[in-house]
């Protein structure tokens, strides 16, 4: 089969299509004969030498994939070769074949193609498990989204508005704002121009944020306590503005505010597929009711996975970015 490596790390130049063994399906795995992969920010890292994958994962990059069951492995139920899937993954999504843990599969949703159901699994399972099972989001909160436009984001509105709550967002440009607006966000912040603390302040008459799912780190850390409403969660999901920041414990204090920081890529299997249990019995239906959509900005060749994660630095896009096999 084929794969994308990584020889030496640097950059986009650094991602080789090569041809490499075949994947295998081990005990209580599948395997997936990739149809597409979506970039994320990890795999950026990875390329550059900064993200190693967990032991025993695979060394291609690709944190989820969509395509059709080729082979099931022993222990394996419920699944049969032809179906059609998405997946989340430890690696290795950037290939035309890859073997996963079968408690990290799900269903293409009703009325969506296979191709774009690639862009599902990773964000899903981000927003659904920071921003509801870590947060606790309700209905009539206030959640402020950083980076409304990335598939994040652009997840992260549709969910929070199924459910009842306003959203805030920030984004670069009056076109990604624009874009956040028509998937529902009710406040919209273009962080070059505005200030999102008092942005976020003013339009909820002073109270702040009841959560906030933040992929910057240490550069919004001060201004998100800030920004939160008392009784507030900040969860931290990314680290694009530094990882050391400083932290006035008195406001968290007065705010009897949390903070939880988390990560997917590194959780044992098992705390996986609980997320993806979870998000199999409260997301898909949306997803298979037409309620919620991915966005997808664009599709690529996966052998040429260098100008995909060109597009993905330069942060002109709007969604997902797609990596297709054929």
């Amino acid at each position: 089969m084929y794969a994308i490596t990584i020889p030496e790390p640097g950059g986009p130049e650094a991602l080789v299509w090569s041809e490499v063994p075949d994947a295998e399906a081990g005990e209580g795995e599948v395997l997936v004969e990739v149809v597409a992969g979506a970039v994320n920010r990890a795999d950026i890292l990875q390329r550059q030498g900064f993200y190693n994958p967990p032991p025993g994962a695979s060394p291609y990059p690709g944190l989820e994939c969509s395509g059709r069951i080729a082979a099931v492995g022993p222990g394996v139920s419920g699944w049969a070769v032809g179906d059609e899937v998405c997946a989340l993954l430890s690696g290795g999504g950037y290939a035309e074949m890859v073997a996963v843990p079968a408690g990290q599969l799900l269903p293409v949703p009703k009325g969506l193609d296979v191709k774009r159901a690639a862009a599902l699994p990773e964000v899903v399972c981000t927003v659904w498990s920071n921003v509801f099972m870590v947060s606790h989001l309700r209905p009539g909160e206030t959640l402020l989204v950083h980076g409304g436009s990335s598939g994040i984001g652009t997840m992260a509105i549709q969910l929070a508005k199924a459910v009842g709550a306003k959203v805030a967002v920030t984004a670069g440009t009056p076109q990604k704002l624009e874009r956040c607006a028509e998937l529902g966000a009710d406040i919209l912040i273009n962080y070059r121009e505005q200030d999102f603390v008092e942005e976020v302040a003013k339009a909820t008459d002073g109270a702040g944020a009841d959560v906030i799912l933040d992929n910057m780190g240490a550069k919004y850390l001060d201004r998100n306590i800030n920004a939160l409403a008392v009784n507030g969660r900040l969860a931290i999901i990314g680290m694009q503005g530094g990882v050391k920041g400083e932290l006035n414990i008195a406001t968290l204090l007065g705010k009897r505010a949390a903070i939880s920081a988390t990560s997917l890529r590194a959780r044992p299997p098992a705390e996986k597929a609980a997320i993806v249990a979870a998000v199999r019995e409260h997301v898909w239906p949306l997803l298979d009711a037409g309620h919620i959509r991915p966005v997808v900005d664009r599709e690529l060749p996966m052998s040429d996975a260098a100008a995909a994660h060109r597009v993905v630095e330069e942060s002109g896009h709007i969604g997902k970015v797609l990596l297709v096999t054929s």
